[in-house]
């Protein structure tokens, strides 16, 4: 897209921006859809660009059908449809608008069954004042890069502009699920991840103009080799276990060794059951004294728990529990089961001790006198 929209140059360093942004390093190591989605959604951006210049009706179908994909992995990909709205000339209006009603249509079925698990997105909140700051500052920052590129302009496409095209993916899904997450909580960075094309799009095309001005070169590429200098302890814990919110193996290693046969283990609250799942001998031995049927008997990510009374009576059974819960800090779910598990915990057990690893405490607890 850089080239075709700015030239090779612009292209290249691109490309180079792209691959050195902290949050596309983060997400490409991850075994989750955003890195997918976001190529999907920048190669139906490409698909896009060509269309518009070809006006070949099979390239508006790649584009849809490329786009579709994207939706179907992550059904906010289609907020992408808002920023091709605002970059699209008007002579390819129609056709960009056949495409998308297509990928509405076909993306609006996973929307309305997603709607029956919205539990499962029930731990986002509102945004915050470092959601907001972060949208405002990238922002800033970009709008910066589209005035210095603002007579870059496609050799090919008539009335397309780069920093029109790139500016819109990078602010408008953002924007547009900030606002939805006034209302019902939405907004997560990584939900809109291919905005960041746009970030590497301006960023690009700005360093181009900077480095062919021969009184700005210098200070340009100074610039740029500083930014990666500053950069490459970012890049180094990145890829360290460290970095991710928790890590799954120290825990599963934590609970094995805290654990002994027969004793008893709760999750608190009960989604943190998903730790012991990459490693299930962790547990072996130890009875979940919450669980009724398992992820995968259930259908669910986290498994079924028993009513809050059998919690009770199932804790009151044990002479020693393995409590594997949050940091310190984090708010506590008010339901029926995970209150009891919290009080039975309080009224008949005492703390043998704790152990903190990334993202979990594991506690173990026991009869008073009995540590």
């Amino acid at each position: 897209m850089g080239r075709r929209l700015a030239g090779p140059r612009a292209g290249l360093l691109a490309g180079a921006v792209f691959a050195l942004l902290p949050q596309v390093q983060r997400y490409a190591q991850e075994g989750r859809s955003y890195a997918i989605v976001c190529a999907l959604v920048v190669w139906a951006t490409y698909l896009l660009v060509r269309a518009v210049a070809s006006r070949d009706g099979r390239t508006w179908v790649a584009h849809g059908a490329v786009l579709v994909a994207a939706g179907l992995l992550h059904e906010f990909a289609v907020l992408a449809l808002t920023a091709h709205a605002v970059a699209v000339p008007r002579a390819a209006g129609r056709a960009w608008a056949g495409a998308a009603a297509v990928v509405l249509g076909t993306v609006a079925p996973l929307v309305v069954l997603s709607t029956r698990q919205s539990d499962q997105v029930s731990w986002i909140g509102r945004p915050g004042a470092g959601a907001l700051a972060g949208f405002a500052g990238t922002a800033a920052v970009a709008l910066v890069c589209a005035a210095m590129c603002r007579n870059t302009t496609s050799r090919v496409l008539r009335g397309v502009r780069l920093p029109v095209l790139a500016l819109g993916l990078l602010v408008l899904p953002a924007l547009l699920l900030l606002l939805v997450s006034l209302v019902t909580p939405l907004y997560v960075d990584r939900h809109v991840l291919y905005g960041q094309s746009g970030t590497a799009l301006l960023t690009g095309a700005a360093l181009d103009r900077l480095t062919w001005a021969r009184r700005t070169r210098t200070a340009a590429l100074t610039c740029a080799g500083i930014a990666v200098l500053a950069l490459l302890p970012v890049t180094l814990q990145l890829r360290r276990p460290q970095s991710r919110v928790d890590d799954v193996g120290a825990i599963a290693r934590a609970v094995a060794e805290a654990g002994a046969p027969g004793d008893g283990v709760l999750y608190l609250p009960a989604r943190r059951r998903v730790w012991s799942l990459p490693d299930p001998g962790s547990v072996r031995g130890l009875r979940d004294l919450a669980l009724d049927r398992a992820p995968a008997a259930s259908h669910t990510l986290y498994g079924s728990e028993v009513p809050a009374p059998v919690i009770r009576a199932r804790m009151l059974t044990a002479t020693r529990v393995v409590a594997v819960s949050d940091p310190a800090g984090q708010p506590l779910d008010a339901t029926p089961g995970e209150i009891v598990k919290r009080r039975v915990l309080a009224t008949y057990f005492e703390k043998c001790g704790t152990r903190r690893v990334q993202g979990a405490r594991v506690t173990v607890y026991a009869r008073p006198g009995t540590c």
